[in-house]
């Protein structure tokens, strides 16, 4: 019989990296009843590139803080209805980019969104922790805090 590895174990929030929008690190809140997702978008602007649909949102990565604002575009992988923990229902832009946790790289769908009033800035769905994680909801940051991370860059 095939050993199987046995999936890493994540708290109900972690730190982690979404390099290809320049963004080192951002606090998550690991949510396995979210399927996609979400990612802070205080503005989104779909534009044509090379006969493509992409998006351009701006955010800020951290909580309580709208002065530190990254600008970020990328192609739009699909238009999704996501209806929200309150029963709210609207058309969000899914995007997919790269996810760096626990020095692990792979890609995930997310889906843009305003979370200026919401306590984490990403909500990682569990399509991204799938066959890679568990999660123990009594803990927090068990891969770390933000020390180990690069600093967000200077805009």
């Amino acid at each position: 019989m095939l050993s199987q590895q046995q999936p890493d174990i994540i708290g109900w929030r972690e730190w982690v990296g979404l390099p290809d929008l320049s963004i080192s690190h951002i606090k998550a809140k690991v949510d396995t009843g979210a399927k996609t997702s979400a990612l802070h978008a205080y503005y989104v602007t779909p534009f044509e590139q090379d006969g493509k649909t992409w998006v351009r949102f701006g955010l800020h990565p951290m909580q309580k803080d709208s002065l530190t604002c990254i600008e970020c575009s990328a192609p739009v992988k699909d238009v999704r209805r996501v209806t929200d923990s309150g029963g709210h229902a609207e058309e969000r832009y899914v995007i997919e980019t790269t996810l760096v946790i626990q020095g692990e790289a792979f890609p995930i769908e997310v889906t843009l969104t305003d979370r200026e009033n919401m306590r984490f800035r990403m909500l990682l769905g569990r399509s991204a922790l799938k066959r890679r994680f568990l999660v123990d909801s009594g803990q927090s940051f068990i891969l770390g805090g933000n020390r180990h991370l690069p600093p967000q860059p200077s805009l």
